[in-house]
């Protein structure tokens, strides 16, 4: 996806990606909900502070402070995604409701890359942020009735956010979009992902 992105936006959007992943380590990594919940927290409240103190000496932080929130993006903007996270150490089960609130706090990674890249307004950065969020979690679920719920609730998101067209900047996103939504769907191998991103690049669409 970097390779998509304007050279000048890499970096940023490699360091939110950095970012959702380390929140997903972190709760791969803490057995006691207990323990999940302090180390979202410190994030919670690092990522708050990132507009008017210095980075502590975390290199996710520093890339942070450095190559978005110096663009003038408000490092409040990336407090939801911990809110998104947070909402699977919260709740014991994954409702309608539960899942809604994920994808609505992770979904925000894609609101701050778009602008990172300087999307455009037009393109459908909420339901795509959304709708990958649900596929990724879906995959990493062990409940399987939860994991088709996280599907369920992915596909209409997808399918708006496929249908619409991507401007240049934003097509780094439309395309993880394009792939989330070609995992969910089963319905395509290596050669017709490709074909589907190239198509992607070049069109939009």
């Amino acid at each position: 996806m970097l390779s998509y992105a304007p050279t000048a936006a890499r970096a940023g959007l490699a360091a939110l990606l950095a970012l959702d992943d380390t929140l997903s380590s972190l709760l791969r990594t803490s057995t006691d909900p207990a323990l999940g919940q302090l180390r979202l927290a410190w994030w919670r409240e690092s990522l708050a502070k990132l507009d008017h103190a210095p980075a502590p000496a975390e290199p996710v932080l520093k890339a942070l402070q450095q190559e978005v929130v110096a663009r003038g993006i408000s490092p409040k903007a990336l407090v939801p995604l911990v809110h998104g996270w947070e909402v699977l150490v919260e709740e014991e089960h994954l409702d309608s409701e539960a899942l809604t609130r994920f994808a609505e706090g992770r979904g925000q990674l894609f609101a701050a890359a778009g602008s990172v890249l300087g999307a455009a307004p037009t393109d459908p950065l909420a339901q795509a942020g959304r709708g990958w969020a649900l596929v990724d979690l879906a995959a990493n679920l062990s409940r399987q009735e939860e994991a088709a719920a996280a599907r369920t609730h992915a596909r209409p998101l997808l399918a708006e956010a496929a249908r619409r067209h991507w401007s240049r900047n934003g097509r780094p996103l439309g395309a993880m979009a394009h792939l989330a939504r070609m995992k969910v769907e089963g319905d395509a191998g290596p050669v017709a992902r490709i074909g589907r991103l190239l198509w992607h690049r070049l069109s939009g669409r």
